[in-house]
């Protein structure tokens, strides 16, 4: 009923295959998604150490920049040496918590476990901070 297809697609560009170009994986793009949501919650890990040291927060910020490594092949996080500084630690506490949400996402969904656990535990030692008025 149907006549099969006898010419190249037009959508192929002339002299060129598919794997012309370098392709990603699914784990390996989740991967990358995760390094770079668990990298901002490193830096905002070191915000709220500058401006409220903690031996919790410093636990956490090596922790994170253990996961940081292991996901980008060994290359550790940039990390900020800022001595303090001013800031609101209640934002800063907040914005900690929407970055641990969306690493426990992409861990969820890519299945790494250690990183789904210690969004968590982010998630939830940045929850119990009460919001100034």
């Amino acid at each position: 009923m149907y006549e099969p297809i006898r010419t190249k697609s037009v959508h192929t560009m002339a002299g060129t295959t598919s794997s012309d170009f370098p392709h990603r994986s699914r784990e390996e793009e989740l991967d990358i998604q995760l390094a770079g949501h668990l990298a901002a919650l490193l830096a905002a890990t070191d915000e709220l150490r500058a401006l409220a040291p903690s031996d919790d927060l410093d636990v956490a910020a090596e922790a994170l920049a253990a996961q940081v490594t292991r996901l980008r092949g060994g290359r550790p996080p940039v990390r900020s040496a800022s001595g303090g500084g001013v800031g609101d630690v209640t934002a800063l506490h907040l914005r900690a918590h929407a970055l641990a949400g969306r690493a426990l996402v992409v861990a969820a969904s890519r299945a790494d476990t250690a990183s789904a656990i210690l969004a968590a535990e982010r998630m939830d030692a940045h929850a119990g901070v009460p919001l100034s008025a």
